[in-house]
């Protein structure tokens, strides 16, 4: 129970707010704590004398009559708290429990002055946030498969298909990647001859199991999340696929829709040929949406 003239308590205060970024103003204090001017100046003292051989100080604003800490932000800043949260909102990842929790601890991020901004920048938002059908928790399973990649062990689960059918796989952790509002486990086969991983939605993994057993994958053929990523589109894997074709649309949103894409020529004032590679159909299925955008020239399917 916190006692408004204990020392040690009213210091630690102080000393919070300090970290949060927020200003001690002295007769604020003064009066908050019941203290006189002499008391808060020795808390004051300390505080400095704590600071004194990092590289942070607690400095007096004369124009604010006002102490503040003088440091590297360990915070993010209300800005930032905001673009996070919108992140945590459009991306619809978690469910309402697990959305909620992620959003509260980033507003703890801010004073409760920059807390309240956020919270009504965010509030209509929030308030109808839409969880995905699945409703599961992920955060947790998430974690556990990061571990198994981590320390290279085998896992077992049970996976259940778009169908409803279920069927047990005992496979090789490599990574874990997000996409279109899912999380997906990226994992080999123990059979597999280098075929490249097997895709598996995490909200459809269930009893999820690791009994210590490790797997080694040699150096030559170390899997990279990210170089995978650039090169799958919808979550759709296969073999290589080397396409060709012209672009009539908008050359930014394409080259940030296909990481992999490279401008090879442009032919006249808005149209270019680009070269792009991707595993499996779900590149060439998005170049064929695009209509009278995108004419395909060429395209090779190479082993991976």
């Amino acid at each position: 129970m916190f006692i408004k003239n204990d020392k040690t308590s009213r210091v630690l205060r102080m000393n919070e707010r300090l970290n949060k970024g927020e200003y001690l103003r002295k007769q604020e204090i003064k009066k908050e704590f019941d203290i006189p001017s002499k008391t808060f100046d020795r808390d004051i003292k300390f505080l400095r004398e704590f600071y004194f051989e990092t590289d942070e100080k607690i400095v007096y604003d004369k124009t604010l009559n006002a102490y503040y800490l003088l440091s590297e932000p360990k915070r993010f800043t209300k800005k930032e708290v905001y673009a996070l949260c919108k992140i945590l909102i459009e991306s619809r990842a978690f469910n309402h429990y697990e959305f909620n929790a992620l959003i509260d601890k980033l507003l703890r991020q801010c004073n409760i002055k920059e807390s309240k901004e956020v919270s009504k920048l965010i509030g209509n938002q929030r308030l109808h946030y839409i969880e995905l059908k699945h409703g599961k928790d992920l955060i947790n399973r998430i974690w556990e498969i990061a571990t198994s990649v981590r320390n290279q062990n085998l896992i077992s689960f049970e996976y259940q298909r778009q169908d409803g059918t279920e069927k047990k796989h005992h496979v090789k952790p490599v990574g874990i990647v997000f996409s279109e509002f899912y999380f997906y486990l990226l994992a080999y086969h123990l059979d597999a001859n280098n075929d490249g991983p097997t895709i598996y939605r995490v909200d459809r993994v269930k009893n999820l199991l690791s009994d210590g057993e490790k797997f080694t994958i040699p150096y030559s053929e170390k899997f990279s999340e990210s170089e995978f990523y650039k090169r799958i589109l919808f979550m759709n894997t296969g073999e290589l696929q080397h396409i060709r074709f012209k672009y009539t649309g908008v050359l930014e949103a394409l080259l940030d829709r296909i990481p992999t894409a490279k401008i090879e020529q442009e032919i006249a004032k808005g149209e270019w040929i680009i070269r792009a590679e991707a595993f499996g159909e779900g590149l060439m299925m998005w170049l064929r949406s695009q209509g009278e955008r995108v004419l395909i020239i060429g395209d090779q399917k190479n082993e991976k």
